[in-house]
């Protein structure tokens, strides 16, 4: 993976198109120094929305920083 800060980015979607965010605000989490750090909250997170079905998340990546 490339080097730079990773962050959790989601939330709850209008529906499960998953173009808009309820309320139009995202949750980031981080940053992160490594891309396991980040995948180890990203599970955490979608593990406990699972139920939820518009639920999502991601891990992006911030390689200017």
């Amino acid at each position: 993976m490339s080097r730079g800060q990773y962050w959790v980015i989601g939330g709850e979607y209008r529906d499960t198109s998953f173009r808009e965010l309820t309320g139009g605000n995202a949750e980031a989490v981080g940053p992160f120094a490594d891309y396991d750090a980040a995948l180890r909250v990203w599970r955490e997170r979608s593990i406990a929305t699972r139920p939820q079905t518009h639920m999502r998340y991601t891990i992006a990546v911030n390689t200017a920083a």
